[in-house]
């Protein structure tokens, strides 16, 4: 794929917009196809810490690489760009992230159906812990949206909005803890502000300290 875009290729955008995640082990597959060395995520339960490390070798070979978030990038999507901002081998354009950052253990109960239990809390490899608090972008990017949902409660997605969620670390218990962000992508890419935004940060017009307002 590389050869047939030729030299003039700048880089790539990853849009983990409204992603809500998947595996662990994918998600730590994906970070690691971009990352040379260091900590992809640590879990750490009660008892224990794990850290996932990445093994040499970028499929870009170094290119610039730009992540979208947004109010539906959750668990997984947050664990692939909290590796790659923690690394600061990727500028996270868009909106604060949903803050699912626990990892639950089902466990069978026989034809009685099973449990769920909450057994572990994912962290970025500095340390930051993502439950109810989510990625931050480097680069806040408000997505427009249509006059009629403007006020729409829906598109606004936080864990911590949930009613029961895991609390996050610190201070208070929940002092730490982020209400949602808007989860709206414009279907039309030439509507798309946070695409937009991202491409001409590839192509060099906009800059990570430019006002995303400015025209």
């Amino acid at each position: 794929m590389k050869s047939q875009i030729g030299p003039k290729l700048k880089g790539y955008i990853i849009d983990l917009r409204n992603d809500p995640g998947g595996l662990l082990d994918q998600a730590i597959g994906v970070a690691d196809a971009f990352l040379d060395q260091g900590t992809i995520v640590i879990t750490k339960g009660r008892e224990e810490m794990q850290r996932s490390e990445a093994s040499p070798g970028d499929i870009t070979d170094g290119k610039k690489l730009v992540v979208l978030i947004n109010g539906g990038s959750a668990s997984a999507a947050e664990i692939v760009a909290g590796a790659l901002q923690d690394h600061h081998r990727a500028t996270l354009v868009g909106t604060r992230s949903f803050g699912k950052g626990s990892v639950q253990t089902i466990i069978p109960l026989g034809s009685n159906g099973a449990l769920m239990l909450t057994t572990a809390r994912y962290y970025t490899p500095s340390g930051r812990s993502i439950q109810a608090k989510g990625i931050e972008p480097d680069v806040v990017v408000e997505e427009g949206l249509p006059e009629n949902m403007n006020k729409a409660p829906e598109n606004m997605e936080g864990e911590a909005n949930l009613r029961g969620h895991l609390r996050s670390e610190g201070e208070g218990n929940n002092s730490q803890e982020k209400n949602g962000s808007s989860s709206y992508v414009y279907p039309e890419k030439n509507k798309d502000t946070q695409l937009q935004y991202a491409l001409e940060l590839m192509r060099g017009i906009r800059s990570v300290d430019t006002n995303p307002n400015q025209q």
